[in-house]
């Protein structure tokens, strides 16, 4: 079968791969696309191997939401550059695999690697392997979370590297959104202070101690001093004691109270948090990319 621009072009829009690839791969198969398609998901998959180990700390943010208000996707994608994350062909693959996800209502990262992407006819992980081949770069679906509430949900997007989902039990779209503006600027760890964890009070209390013992002071001084920090602590990262980003004169609780609502949950995502990031030797990059490694 011959290979013409036709088929070259069917098989760009069913892989997404590059127009040179799908050529060497439809020229492979004598012109047969279902046997190119196995070869370019074969050769695709190798490459991924390939770059499976290589840290992705860098990437975007997306945030979707139902035409009600009522249902809301956030999904972080990563890539290991900023160049890549600002590629038309990485963001486009990032919001497809958004409204994959939001159609399906779904946070669960394996399950959403396996459901055909919205619109095509491949899966998200096939299309995450074709776009490892096209850019060069490991590609990682980091996280998502999704909400489905009665009530609108908080939705706000810092640029494409800061995103935070919020609800509440009342129907209040402005203060919702007030507040996951406010969590994005503020990095609460939790609602209030009792959900934090008895692990990370008792190392904030050693680290206390430890500080204030070369202090002179008696012991139980020290106590009520370690107490005291302690209880700024957990002000300080919890939603409920923080101070309102837009009037800082107002303690979130107090402004929660003159609606008469609660802060029921919050997912706030922020690019590469938590993810070491390696640092490269700027002579030896360039010689990686010379000899193509």
């Amino acid at each position: 079968m011959a290979v013409t621009a036709a088929t070259v072009k069917e098989l760009r829009e069913r892989t997404g791969a590059g127009m040179m690839e799908c050529k060497r791969a439809l020229d492979a198969t004598a012109g047969d696309i279902e046997r190119a398609i196995e070869e370019l998901r074969k050769s695709g998959g190798a490459k991924a191997d390939k770059k499976a180990g290589r840290i992705t700390a860098e990437g975007i943010v997306v945030v979707r939401t139902s035409a009600d208000g009522h249902k809301a996707l956030m999904l972080e994608v990563n890539s290991e550059t900023d160049f890549v994350a600002r590629d038309e062909n990485f963001l486009q693959f990032v919001s497809s695999v958004a409204d994959t996800a939001l159609a399906a209502g779904s946070e669960d990262m394996a399950a959403l690697a396996r459901l055909p992407l919205v619109g095509q006819s491949i899966t998200v992980e096939e299309a995450r392997l074709a776009l490892i081949g096209k850019v060069g770069e490991n590609i990682h679906l980091r996280r998502a979370a999704f909400v489905s509430a009665n009530t609108p949900i908080g939705v706000y997007l810092h640029g494409r590297r800061i995103g935070v989902l919020v609800m509440l039990d009342g129907d209040h779209p402005d203060l919702a959104k007030d507040l996951a503006m406010h969590i994005a600027a503020s990095k609460p760890l939790v609602i209030s202070p009792d959900e934090v964890s008895a692990d990370l009070i008792e190392k904030e209390k050693e680290i206390y101690l430890a500080q204030a013992a070369g202090s002179g002071k008696p012991q139980d001084i020290i106590e009520k001093m370690v107490q005291g920090r302690l209880k700024k602590f957990l002000a300080e990262v919890s939603l409920v004691g923080q101070p309102f980003v837009k009037d800082p004169d107002v303690v979130i609780s107090d402004l929660l109270s003159k609606h008469r609502v609660k802060a029921l949950s919050f997912s706030r995502f922020e690019v590469g948090e938590g993810i070491e990031k390696e640092t490269e030797n700027f002579v030896d990059a360039v010689m990686s990319q010379v000899q193509g490694k």
